[in-house]
């Protein structure tokens, strides 16, 4: 699953990443539907917004930011270094290689070489994507890729994975302990540029792949699991839905939960900022264990924002940021995404 949109302005297809999270004003009163690339050329040239008449100096500190990503998306190059037989190379001119992509869109390249170790691939996911080596899960044809095969550490080669092969990175946002009963998942986001409106958010509930339930703001019980309703923070300008799971309570079959936020009058939900998720346990809700973002919601109706896995009987979240169509009013385009990210092994 590989998220992308199509700039308005240049009409070519993008990765998620190569747009802003954002306006480049906030007095912009529109999603932002333009490239990176695009908008920056567009205020090199006009001084004004690319889709708006908002003046944009290029003292901008949000166009400077648009600038920086660009440079890190796309550095400019630089002669490679020698390297160790195992060590990924950073030149791919000529080489083969193998794509790391996340469910959110991000991705990255490596050489390929099949004596590199998991445990080396790992870091430098960690220099290109973020995640620790720890927190990721990386899967090649539905299998989890592990560093090590007990006497040894495991190769590219270990695992069968050819030139041009692309691999799954699923981020472990947290690893929930036995002692850890009532979990808290609050999701929310910031309100559109005017008034409120509201996203709404939903856990899918899952036993293998078959759905068993859903809790949303209209139907708020399953046995575990309930939903706080609407909690609207005018002053902040930030809404939250909260969602309470007692795992100890959940069905024995169930071993899957999606949290989920979508847009219910809006076709979708690129005018709230920064859909957000904050995980903690009941007992001490001023201590956040995890939290996630994403910035840029693009077109679509709905994100998959997280999931609670339970994986040889250890209930993790994981980090998915999918985007989906779908809303609390029709939940099969949800359904589907779900299904698909399920039958692929990705959690």
């Amino acid at each position: 699953i590989r998220i992308s949109m199509i700039c308005d302005l240049c009409k070519t297809r993008k990765l998620r990443r190569e747009f802003p999270s954002d306006t480049v004003t906030d007095t912009c009163d529109h999603a932002p539907l333009h490239c990176l690339r695009c908008v920056t050329k567009y205020v090199e040239k006009h001084q004004r917004c690319s889709q708006c008449p908002q003046e944009v100096k290029t003292s901008n500190p949000r166009y400077r930011e648009y600038l920086e990503t660009l440079e890190n998306l796309f550095p400019k190059y630089t002669a490679p270094t020698a390297t160790t037989e195992n060590e990924p190379s950073t030149s791919l001119v000529g080489n083969e290689t193998i794509s790391v992509v996340m469910l959110g869109g991000d991705s990255t390249v490596v050489a390929y070489k099949p004596g590199m170790t998991i445990q080396d691939l790992k870091k430098f996911v960690q220099n290109r994507l973020g995640p620790a080596p720890l927190k990721q899960r990386l899967l090649y044809k539905e299998k989890e890729l592990k560093t090590d095969l007990g006497t040894k550490l495991a190769t590219l080669q270990d695992y069968a994975i050819q030139p041009f092969s692309t691999l799954h990175l699923i981020v472990v946002l947290y690893e929930i302990n036995q002692s850890l009963d009532h979990a808290i998942f609050d999701l929310f986001w910031g309100y559109p540029s005017r008034g409120c409106d509201y996203l709404d958010a939903s856990v899918l509930i899952y036993s293998g792949s078959a759905l068993q339930g859903i809790v949303d703001y209209s139907s708020r019980g399953f046995i575990g699991v309930s939903h706080s309703g609407d909690v609207m923070d005018h002053k902040k300008r930030i809404g939250h839905h909260t969602i309470s799971v007692q795992l100890k309570s959940l069905p024995s079959n169930i071993n899957k939960l999606f949290f989920t936020l979508s847009a219910w009058n809006s076709p979708n939900i690129s005018k709230y900022k920064n859909p957000s998720l904050r995980f903690f346990d009941a007992k001490e809700p001023n201590k956040q264990l995890c939290s996630d973002q994403m910035g840029h919601a693009a077109y679509s109706q709905a994100i998959i924002m997280c999931s609670l896995s339970k994986i040889d009987g250890i209930w993790k979240v994981f980090s998915l940021r999918t985007l989906s169509a779908g809303n609390a009013n029709n939940y099969s385009p949800l359904q589907q995404t779900i299904g698909g990210i399920i039958t692929q092994g990705l959690c």
